[in-house]
């Protein structure tokens, strides 16, 4: 259960950023695959945008991509380490401003100043408590025809397979059967407190349209453990009803963009 002050401690001292974030990249062939092969498809009719809020950017991955497509981006990162480099690494775009947050809110950000919001494999880790604050807060600062696209677990819907996995207490046999799709994919270290299904209903608590929501496996094995949720404030012109979809290929498209394309230019 990684709650926000374990995550602040995770990525401050727990994790050394050898890549700057891009080690996380290499399934897919690096950051760049990664983004237009996966990302940028899935966002490309909200972007370009005025004003963009990207929600726990880590060493700025994306950061970069978002600042090419935007008048303006505000960045802000639970982790003052995240921050400080973030800074440093956009020290030369105008348009680049990054924050410190407390990981549940966004005060720095002005009530119905954004067109577009952004996370992903960030708030994978974040519980549901977290996310419910999100969508609170997105619900505030989204323009009327903004939009929210935001990446996070549904290993949740896992309750047993988890349990069967803990009890694997090898750690060479639980990485060989993790490896093979056998076990559930405990080490991505999402949290289990989230479904898909119950962000829908935080966002549709906080006065949020959820419009789409893909359920995707992530590297290892066919369980759909992750989510992208879209959200926009009720009455936007984007708003529709739901459109749920189930995404066990998500890791072949990895797969093909690295084997064939990510090397190609």
């Amino acid at each position: 259960m990684p709650e926000v002050d374990e995550n602040r401690d995770n990525w401050t001292a727990g994790w050394e950023w050898p890549e700057a974030g891009d080690e996380w990249s290499a399934w897919w062939g690096g950051t760049d695959a990664l983004w237009h092969g996966a990302l940028l498809p899935r966002i490309h009719a909200w972007v370009p945008a005025g004003t963009v809020l990207e929600i726990a950017p880590g060493f700025g991955r994306w950061t970069g991509y978002l600042a090419a497509l935007a008048d303006r981006v505000v960045a802000v990162d639970l982790t003052e380490r995240c921050v400080v480099a973030c800074r440093e690494r956009f020290a030369y775009a105008n348009n680049v401003e990054v924050h410190l947050g407390d990981g549940r809110s966004l005060p720095m950000v002005g009530d119905g100043s954004i067109d577009f919001a952004f996370s992903f494999d960030s708030l994978v880790h974040a519980e549901s408590d977290v996310l419910g604050a999100y969508m609170g807060e997105l619900a505030r600062v989204l323009k009327p025809d903004g939009v929210a696209f935001i990446h996070h677990s549904n290993i949740g819907a896992y309750p047993r397979q988890t349990r069967l996995a803990r009890r694997v207490r090898s750690r060479r046999l639980h990485g060989a059967l993790t490896r093979r799709g056998l076990l559930i994919n405990m080490p991505a270290w999402r949290a289990e407190s989230v479904t898909a299904e119950s962000v829908a209903d935080q966002a549709a608590a906080a006065g949020l349209a959820c419009i789409a929501q893909e359920k995707v496996n992530w590297e290892f094995g066919r369980h759909l453990i992750d989510a992208f949720t879209v959200v926009t404030p009720r009455g936007s012109r984007w708003e529709r009803p739901r459109a749920v979809v189930e995404n066990q290929r998500f890791t072949d498209e990895a797969e093909r963009m690295r084997r064939l394309y990510a090397r190609s230019r």
